[in-house]
């Protein structure tokens, strides 16, 4: 560990406290050192130990898990004394023989308002580091490059060198050549430079990134989402030559690594659905093509079209990106339930968000809980569970593709569904039709369970006494149950099934006693026999949950995991030859789970032990075979260092923590690398989730496992012989999950696994607060199902009228321009959007007009010559609606602005016509016309009004007012009836005539630019874009400041957060941080109440641009307290959405509560890694950026940190609760009670 901080390495940063960038590392090509650049003038050169263990190498990997750098010494380079100042970006070259250097800097600043006096300041050195002699020798440099160069790219071998990326233009410079390329019209060529060779397009390339696909081809991203592809052309035969072509092509490849030609033989296989781009060579490519030349001294073909490498692009994956997040706006789903009440109205509402930029720009659509469609309903009082069962008349024999297909696309034959009492069954062909009396279900009773078997050629039931097996509807088999132990004193109840578990052909049975029954399926005669496992009649332990999994598929995933013998001897064999279980329908296993923790894996129907865990409840990070693990460790130090974990007194406390496993699920979804999920659910309602893995030992474990085995009896090797010996489970978290308590008696079965519903799959989880568990990239996203009451019964219907099934998924909405902001008019369901398009326009017409504008310079129209097109954003406002659930939006109307008007705010105001006393909903939206420094800015005030025609088809907006205003119309807001507008550097309050806007009140607050309005009664929140934020009132006849924030202070967002009678003022800045404050002219730290006091400050580490306030829902203790029914509380948390596309919420807490809370996070710091070792007491400070800032109170706790408290295992969270004085069930009250408070999606 190198370390540069603290009071020896003051002197680096020469008296300066902050630093416009943060440390760059670069890497030497060949390992053999690295640089850092730190504290914008020190370059500290680290180097590796060895020529044989570089940066890169692979020492070690098998311990480590990954390549390791050994660091032998560091050394530190100051750059002021080489002459080095203002550093953009340095980069290792290739191909020298000791680390070569080259460090982009720049002379002399500049800026694009001074190029016509001060340009080309940039330049590149390169400097040879030699690690032994700490010397540093300029070796070569290059002078005069733009000033806008910003990036450095080193080129690979054997070509070298390194590339220049500026906005304008490329460079190439090496120790004997250079040559460039100019990209767009602005290119600047300085007084004495010759004219550069031009790109056949043009691009920006400012923000670009860029990386090689082989060693004179590198690809380029631009800013706006295109691809370039950059094409070095090398001539070796001269100095001084060489030529830079760019061009966009689409892929093939000669000159391409091992790695890449098979993913290129893989890409031409998909040619069909490949995206190709291709364009033809630049015109310098063109001139450079000499035939004679080229066959003398180069090797490249005579033909300008196969000189030019093509590459072709197909499109292998894509990932959701919401981000950036400008604006979004709370509105009604289309498929809305009016009637909902409490916590189920929340699933009514969605976040409509401006996302994205130009072409890419859309209206992302989101929300958090599901909202499905419904087809029918029908009132089922006592209902207990239901059922859907398939029924195949003849066995057909199909090719096992068309198999697989036909299963999917099967319709269900049954629908079975139990009460209290009885048994309905419902005939599922077109409609759902009660055939109960012309069937041989047992009806006469309650049904536990029921499935198919037989490759869906038999039905099971199962009842509390015994089975039946039916060919579709006609009984072929009954079975009644018996305890295998019941006890002389016990009555009969104790043979009643508590749980089925059902994996073709076996059934697995818990009784209510405890022990366990097993029905094994013959294929062949389409019969099942009972039989009682004798491992677990020995056994004295008691059983809290059991399942069954089936491991299905030709090559079941948890054979990989063993190295059993008959593994070895081939897959193609039978497992059981016997039983008629063929190898391609899988193997099954029985998951079992003791009342003391212990869960065990069996295979069945042997039942031997091939996976065995201690205190699974407890949730540990990682499963490992307990055998495996103490074959390692050994038993006695295991015991030790547990009992070391939980400390002397633990242990009984955790006794007396009454927590078992009452409920088990294991199961593979399809997919190409699909892997096992484990779940289990506890007592108290904590969800346990565990992702399987397949784990590579090292051979120093193997060896180690190997001797411990060979020291063991026969008989334990035999058994270590036949375990998943390589089977490993990791805790996967569970986010935003509400947990239920399990009420004490019989528990019902919960977890519902379903494998396409609206062709997502996963498992449903009932309960009187059930949710969605959906698998997506091998990875848990749970969606809450907010309803009304419980769910205690679901299952998948799939027939002619409801096709698997139908979810209302996120959407996102095309619009093809870039969405600046939103608003939602609930009276009509609309939102109306701000979007600007890029339109190209001739250059003439664009100087023309500029010209048109500025007051006091003439222009001669035939002076304005320029050929060419410049991109102009045009805005508009579009009027869009969702036209029904999870369809395309359609645009209702259109609002063009005006040339050189960019619409800045749009909102839907309520305004009282003084005329007719009566209220009107307008949409207001707030202009200015950009026309360059020069002109003085102006701004417009427009009023629409909305509606639709009688029958709904076409939507009417038409402007009823319209006012030019000195200033930029930045933010509007209406408050008590009138309309207050933030034009320029002043507020002003109208009146609504009906006809006009008249001014009643204003203010000369905001000293420079209004970001945001906020109003909360007669109270308004003004953020300003540099002057922080400051509180003012609405009193007639005037408005008055109250109060302000005296600090400099870059805002971005502003709301109020109410906390009862408690009004506080939220504001995001630039440098990601968010500060709460309050107003208190009684204090007297607040200059008699001029100055706003902070209540708290946190950095999010993330630009925040929108605050939504929300109201919170009330908790179950809130609802106990108050009213009964009532879901309403006065209290609001604010929700924020991010440049990152991310989303957060900032809510208000209870002193006991705040306090129990952040007495947690202080013991969780500590307690849990973090991500990328971001420690939160650090980084969670506020971030002034070297501004004199007085550190505000700790008053806020980082839900993020909390959430790990549940992955902990239970016996540290029993001991982190002790030491904070409460107890665990305490804490997980409260922090369910959080996620159910703000439940508001």
């Amino acid at each position: 560990m190198h370390c540069f901080e603290g009071p020896d390495w003051f002197h680096l940063k020469r008296g300066r406290e902050s630093f416009d960038t943060g440390p760059i590392i670069k890497v030497d090509p060949q390992g053999r050192c690295t640089g850092v650049f730190a504290f914008e003038q020190q370059m500290i050169i680290l180097k590796a130990a060895e020529v044989n263990s570089s940066l890169v190498g692979e020492d070690n990997t098998s311990i480590a898990g990954g390549a390791s750098a050994r660091i032998e010494s560091s050394y530190i380079i100051t750059l002021r004394d080489l002459d080095v100042r203002h550093v953009k970006d340095f980069v290792f070259l290739h191909g020298y023989i000791e680390p070569v250097m080259v460090i982009l800097h720049e002379r002399e600043l500049t800026w694009a308002g001074r190029v016509s006096w001060k340009h080309n300041t940039c330049m590149v050195s390169a400097f040879s580091i030699s690690t032994t002699s700490k010397q540093h020798p300029l070796i070569w440099s290059a002078v005069n490059l733009p000033h806008e160069a910003y990036k450095l790219l080193a080129v690979p071998s054997p070509i070298g060198g390194v590339l220049v990326i500026g906005a304008n233009t490329i460079h190439y410079h090496s120790q004997s050549s250079s040559c460039s390329l100019a990209l767009n019209n602005f290119a600047f060529f300085g007084d004495n430079s010759q004219e550069m060779p031009r790109s056949s397009f043009n691009v920006e390339l400012d923000a670009a990134n860029a990386t090689w696909l082989a060693n004179d081809v590198a690809m380029l991203s631009t800013k706006t989402g295109e691809l370039l592809l950059l094409m070095i052309i090398y001539d070796g035969s001269r100095l001084g030559d060489s030529l830079l072509v760019q061009f966009t092509c689409g892929l093939g490849g000669s000159n391409l690594p091992p790695g890449m030609q098979e993913e290129v033989g893989d890409i031409e296989s998909d040619a069909p659905s490949a995206k190709r781009l291709r364009m033809s060579s630049s015109d310098a490519l063109q001139d450079m093509i000499n035939g004679e030349e080229l066959s003398l001294y180069g090797t490249a073909p005579n033909n300008a079209q196969s000189a030019q490498k093509t590459f072709s692009f197909a499109v292998r994956d894509s990932l959701i990106n919401v981000g950036p997040l400008k604006d979004f706006s709370y509105g009604m789903r289309i498929n809305a339930d009016l009637n909902a009440t409490g916590i189920a109205k929340q699933s009514n509402y969605e976040l409509v968000c401006c996302s994205g930029q130009g072409k890419n720009g859309s209206l992302c659509v989101l929300q958090q809980s599901i909202r499905p469609e419904m087809i029918t309903q029908e009132a089922l009082p006592g209902c207990k569970g239901i059922w859907t069962v398939y029924h195949k008349n003849t066995r057909t024999h199909l090719n096992e593709s068309s198999r697989v297909a036909d299963e999917e696309d099967e319709y269900h034959a049954y629908l079975i569904i139990s009460l209290e009492s009885r048994t309905m069954v419902l005939q599922t062909a077109n409609n759902l039709e009660e055939v109960t009396e012309n069937v041989d279900y047992y009806v006469q009773g309650t049904t536990l369970a029921a499935g198919n078997l037989f490759g869906r050629r038999r039905v099971i039931q199962v009842f509390a006494h015994g089975a039946r097996i039916l060919d579709g509807a006609f009984m072929t088999q009954e079975l009644s149950f018996k305890a295998s132990n019941v006890e002389s004193g016990s009555s009969s109840d104790s043979s009643i099934v508590a749980s089925v578990s059902i994996a073709d052909p076996y059934v697995l049975l818990r009784m209510t006693n405890g022990s366990l029954q097993l029905l094994v399926g013959d294929p062949s005669s389409c019969s099942v026999s009972l039989t009682a496992p004798s491992i677990f009649e020995s056994s004295q332990k008691s059983i809290s949950a059991c399942t069954l999994y089936h491991d299905k598929g030709p090559e079941p995933w948890l054979r990989k995991t063993s190295t059993d013998a008959w593994l070895s001897s081939g897959m193609g064999e039978a497992v059981d030859g016997a039983d008629g279980v063929t190898h391609d329908q899988g193997d099954v296993y029985c998951v079992v789970c003791y009342e003391n923790g212990t869960l065990e894996i069996f295979d069945v129907p042997n039942f031997s032990c091939v996976f065995s865990v201690d205190k699974f409840m407890s949730g540990k990070t990682y499963l490992v075979d307990t055998f495996i693990q103490d074959s390692v460790n050994g038993l006695h130090t295991h015991s030790k260092s547990t009992e070391g974990v939980m400390g002397p007194g633990q242990k009984e406390k955790s006794k007396d923590v009454k927590i078992h496993v009452v409920e088990l699920m294991m199961h593979r979804w399809t997919g190409k690398h699909s892997r096992p999920f484990l779940f289990g659910i506890l007592a108290d309602g904590t969800i346990l989730s565990y992702h399987a893995y397949a784990f590579e030992g090292s051979e120093s474990s193997s060896k180690v496992e190997g001797s411990v085995s060979s020291l063991n009896s026969a008989s334990l090797s035999s058994t270590n012989a036949s375990r998943l010996r390589n089977l490993r489970f990791v805790r996967v978290p569970v986010d935003n999950y509400a947990r239920e308590e399990m009420p004490s008696g019989t528990p019902l079965q919960r977890m519902n696994v379903y494998k396409n519903i609206g062709g997502s799959q996963g498992i449903f989880l009932m309960g009187s607060r059930p949710s969605w568990f959906m698998v997506f990239r091998e990875r848990l996203r749970i969606h809450p199902q907010l309803c009304d009451g419980p769910i205690v019964a679901f299952t998948v219907l799939h027939n002619v009228n409801c096709n698997h099934g139908l979810i209302y998924v996120t959407a996102q909405v095309p619009l093809k321009g870039t969405p600046h902001q939103v608003t939602y008019f609930a009276e009509k369901n609309f939102y109306s959007v701000i979007v600007s398009v890029p339109v190209l326009k001739p250059l003439n017409q664009v100087l023309s007009t500029i010209a048109d504008q500025e007051v006091g310079h003439q222009f001669d129209p035939d002076n304005l010559n320029y050929e060419g097109s410049y991109p102009i954003e045009e805005f508009e406002v579009r009027i869009v609606e969702p036209e029904k659930s999870g369809g395309p939006w359609q645009t209702r109307a259109s609002i063009a602005m005006q040339s050189s008007e960019n619409a800045l705010t749009v909102r839907m105001v309520t305004l009282l016509n003084t005329t007719t006393r009566e209220n009107e909903t307008l949409l207001a939206v707030g202009t200015a016309y950009v026309q360059g420094e020069d002109v003085a800015a102006r701004g417009r005030v427009l009023l629409f009004s909305i509606d639709r025609t009688a029958d709904n088809s076409r939507t009417l907006v038409s402007e009823v007012y319209s006012k030019e205003l000195k200033g930029a119309i930045s933010a509007l807001a209406s408050l008590q009836g009138h309309l207050l507008i933030a034009s320029g550097p002043k507020i002003i309050l109208h009146k609504w005539t009906g006809s006009e806007l008249n001014g009643v009140a204003f203010c000369d607050v905001p000293p420079l630019h209004v970001v945001s309005l906020n109003i909360v009664k007669n109270f308004i929140l003004l953020g300003d874009i540099h002057k922080s934020i400051y509180f003012i009132s609405w009193k007639e006849p005037q408005l008055n400041l109250l109060a302000k924030d005296f600090g400099s202070l870059d805002c971005l967002a502003t709301e109020f957060l109410i906390d009862g009678s408690t009004l506080s003022l939220v504001v995001s800045d630039d440098q990601k941080n968010v500060q709460i404050f309050y107003y208190a002219p009684k204090v007297s730290e607040s200059w008699k109440g001029q100055k706003l006091l902070s209540r708290a400050e946190f950095h999010v580490g993330s630009r925040i641009t929108k605050f939504l306030r929300l109201q919170l829902l009330p908790t179950v203790s809130e609802r106990t307290a108050t009213t009964a029914g009532s879901d309403k509380t006065n209290r609001f948390a604010s929700v924020f959405g991010t440049l990152d596309g991310s989303l957060g919420c900032i809510a208000p807490l209870d002193e006991l509560t705040f306090r129990r809370l952040q007495s947690l996070q202080k013991k969780l710091v500590s307690a849990v890694n973090h991500v990328a070792g971001l420690n939160p007491r650090s980084f969670r400070q506020f971030r002034s950026n070297g501004k004199a800032h007085r550190p505000g109170p700790d008053n806020i706790v980082d839900c993020e940190l909390l959430s790990h408290y549940e992955m902990l295992p239970l016996e540290e969270q029993l001991e982190i609760a002790q030491q904070i004085g409460t107890t665990r069930m305490q804490i997980m009250s409260n922090l369910n009670d959080l996620i159910l408070g703000t439940s508001f999606l």
